[in-house]
């Protein structure tokens, strides 16, 4: 068969369901043998970056990858943030380019570049299709690297003279392999550590919003009562309204929250990625205790030095643990104290009720927009979040009860992620909400994949948060200097937008139109847009509450 034939035939076998791209010639026939695919659906974006962060949200959401297609040069670039976000946020991902011939590879030719290299430092493994015959073993390796712990991108390229010759190969048939599992001596020195300890407490990393990991990790929490504080994308690996969960950390000012982790002789890290929320600011003499468990060892940090380290499949870790425990209380009692993180999490739980009944005629509060929010949002309806001081806010305010429900990117953190994200985690739940918040700034970043949604009819709200500015920006020169550079730009008008593209809309005018607006935007037909004048005077209130924090008990 056809060498592009023989690489559809072999991403079929792999399970890729979803393709998101824009074609270019030198992937055409890549393009002709795809359409013939009764198993694996094209979906054509307006932008490559656009396809990158669906590809991405739809591999956090369902473990398994997707691909996201650009061709040759200015196409592979435009791919590229998204794939880097993906990468650092640990989403599995198959990036698919086109090439020039092999034989014009090797001198200045029109749209050439070195894409493989480019692309090796944001993703796991990056190849070129070098002969047609190495196809099925160069995607058979593509998808297990992309979904083995901890999961990320990989790029495949198909030069286009490559993509016609002929080859006798078929596709490797996939035999997964179990993850390898921690030593047993090293899980009874942890579980012996942590029984000795008097305050113990868990910080919640991205590796526990596997579904496994978050099933024996509420165990855990059932049995022992130690408190777990999430990283942002840790949201929802325990219910929020569990006693033992202490919420979100993450900002980079002193949150209430850190005075349970400050109070804590043992810290226990679980799928924990330092990208996200660097030790420095939970242990900045590098005293704390750590027990760290994790699919990989830690990375070196000098403040980041944990005294044991469990290193295996991490739902089977705690599973081992559990185990351990189970056996314990059947002769013995735990002693914990958690009077400080009682403490905190009845602080925390005021704070996020602080402006639940405002009333303001202006703009609007985040607290007011987001306690909103998570009373209209169903259990396991999905909000995203762009990148921005929205961000912080819902990092901070908005809890989950169930995992992968609150999608914040936090390793790499573009900007530009919750719109095209919302189409794919769309995709995969087509029967929950799907809420997407973003800063204006953010938004319009990929603003033209409202064309796209619309053309799928997809049954998703996009909610703006306005303040004609880069607010984060703002925020974090406003706490170091005192004052912001000129970080003011003009908004389109957002009715007129909304019905060039088809969407309905749904305008905020106070506090008290929050909820009436989900409503009315949920049950129209199609995507809708909300826009909320927000107040993001709270920005500065909030840090200068977090710098005069004293921890309650």
């Amino acid at each position: 068969m056809k060498a592009s034939d023989l690489f559809i035939q072999c991403l079929e076998e792999e399970g890729i369901k979803y393709i998101f791209g824009v074609p270019g010639e030198e992937n055409a026939d890549f393009m002709m043998s795809l359409e013939k695919s009764d198993k694996i659906k094209f979906i054509l974006t307006r932008h490559e970056q656009g396809a990158a962060f669906m590809a991405e949200v739809y591999g956090r959401l369902t473990g398994n990858p997707a691909g996201c297609l650009g061709t040759l040069g200015p196409g592979a670039t435009n791919l590229i943030t998204g794939v880097a976000d993906s990468n650092m946020d640990h989403a599995p991902m198959i990036v698919l380019t086109g090439q020039g011939a092999s034989t014009r590879q090797h001198k200045e030719s029109h749209q050439i570049m070195d894409v493989v290299h480019m692309f090796e430092p944001v993703t796991k493994w990056a190849t070129s299709i070098l002969h047609p015959d190495n196809i099925p073993e160069i995607v058979r390796k593509a998808v297990r690297i992309a979904r083995t712990e901890k999961p990320g991108a990989v790029l495949i390229e198909l030069p286009e003279d490559l993509a016609k010759l002929d080859t006798a190969q078929k596709p490797i048939t996939p035999r997964r392999f179990r993850r390898p599992v921690a030593d047993d001596k090293i899980v009874n020195k942890a579980f012996d550590r942590i029984i000795q300890a008097q305050r113990p407490i868990i910080i919640a990393g991205n590796g526990c919003i596997r579904k496994r990991a978050s099933k024996q990790l509420r165990r855990l929490c059932e049995k022992s009562g130690i408190g777990v504080v999430s990283t942002f994308m840790a949201k929802g690996s325990v219910d929020m309204d569990a006693d033992y969960c202490l919420y979100t950390i993450g900002l980079q000012s002193k949150d209430l929250i850190a005075c349970a982790i400050d109070s804590a002789d043992l810290v226990i890290t679980l799928g924990y990625d330092m990208v996200e929320y660097h030790p420095r600011l939970w242990n900045p003499d590098g005293t704390k205790n750590v027990i760290h468990a994790d699919f990989l060892p830690t990375e070196i940090d000098n403040k980041y030095h944990p005294e044991i380290e469990v290193v295996g499949d991490l739902a089977h870790t705690l599973w081992m643990l559990n185990e351990r425990l189970d056996h314990y209380l059947q002769e013995h009692s735990l002693t914990f104290n958690f009077q400080q993180q009682s403490a905190v999490r009845r602080d925390m739980s005021e704070e996020l009720a602080i402006y639940k009944d405002d009333t303001t005629q202006e703009r609007v509060k985040p607290q007011k927009v987001l306690w909103d929010v998570r009373q209209f949002m169903g259990k396991d309806d999905i909000l995203l979040s762009d990148v921005g001081a929205h961000k912080m806010w819902i990092a901070r305010h908005y809890q989950c009860h169930s995992p992968n429900t609150c999608l914040i990117p936090n390793g790499f953190c573009s900007m530009g992620f919750a719109l095209p994200g919302a189409f794919a985690a769309h995709i995969v739940y087509p029967e929950r909400k799907i809420l997407a918040i973003c800063g204006d700034a953010g938004f319009l970043m990929n603003v033209q994949e409202m064309e796209t949604i619309r053309r799928f009819n997809a049954n998703i709200v996009v909610m703006i948060w306005e303040d004609n500015a880069y607010g984060l920006i703002a925020w974090k020169q406003a706490n170091e200097f005192g004052h912001h550079t000129d970080l003011a730009f003009n908004n389109p008008d957002w009715e007129q937008l909304s019905k060039a593209f088809g969407w309905s809309y749904h305008p905020v005018k106070n506090s008290v139109d929050v909820t009436d607006a989900l409503e009315n935007a949920f049950a129209a037909e199609g995507p809708s847009l909300i826009v909320v004048p927000i107040d993001y005077a709270e920005n500065i209130k909030l840090t200068e509450r977090l710098g005069n924090i004293s921890c309650s008990i």
